[in-house]
């Protein structure tokens, strides 16, 4: 399996150390406030997990699922809800979190459904940002590292269910992924 690697791009003290940092602030801008943390399955478990444990605010937790890759390295732009959330946000503060924002297209569309909730307000949270590849316009409020388009692994991203279980993002050689 890290014969398929090629660099390491965030180490997976990196990683803590700003999941940390990023607890702080949320909890801070939180305080007093209804928070509903909405986890995106399944790449952003690890991420989710560990900021939680850095959120010092009461919160609950739901997630959903969403499809727009399949079996591919992009997105298709087609979003499919494969899990909803269980709860009502109505009225709470939701902070959508997720692994990756690339194009948008499936955070935009996740955004709108959510906004027609009637939520207090939504947010997004998400460790990996590509800006290179967005297509659409989405707002990121709390953001972990801008990386290049390259495609990454690790730390709950995957590449065809596997590489999710390593502690830190790692470059997927191109030979890999285009077999």
């Amino acid at each position: 399996m890290f014969s398929d690697l090629g660099e390491c791009l965030i180490s997976a003290e990196q990683i803590q150390d700003k999941v940390r940092q990023m607890g702080a602030v949320i909890s801070r801008d939180y305080q007093g406030k209804d928070l509903v943390v909405v986890g995106i399955l399944k790449g952003s478990v690890l991420f989710l997990a560990d900021l939680i444990r850095y959120i010092t605010v009461p919160l609950s937790i739901d997630f959903v699922a969403v499809s727009s890759y399949g079996a591919s390295t992009t997105s298709s732009g087609v979003v499919r809800i494969l899990k909803d959330l269980e709860e009502s946000i109505e009225g709470k503060h939701v902070l959508i979190v997720e692994d990756i924002i690339d194009t948008g297209l499936t955070l935009k569309y996740l955004l709108e459904n959510l906004w027609a909730r009637n939520p207090a307000d939504v947010k997004v949270c998400v460790l990996l940002d590509k800006p290179e590849r967005r297509k659409v316009d989405v707002k990121i409020h709390y953001q972990g590292f801008s990386i290049p388009d390259k495609f990454v692994v690790g730390y709950g991203l995957d590449y065809n269910e596997h590489y999710r279980n390593l502690p830190g993002v790692w470059t997927l050689k191109p030979e890999i992924y285009s077999k």
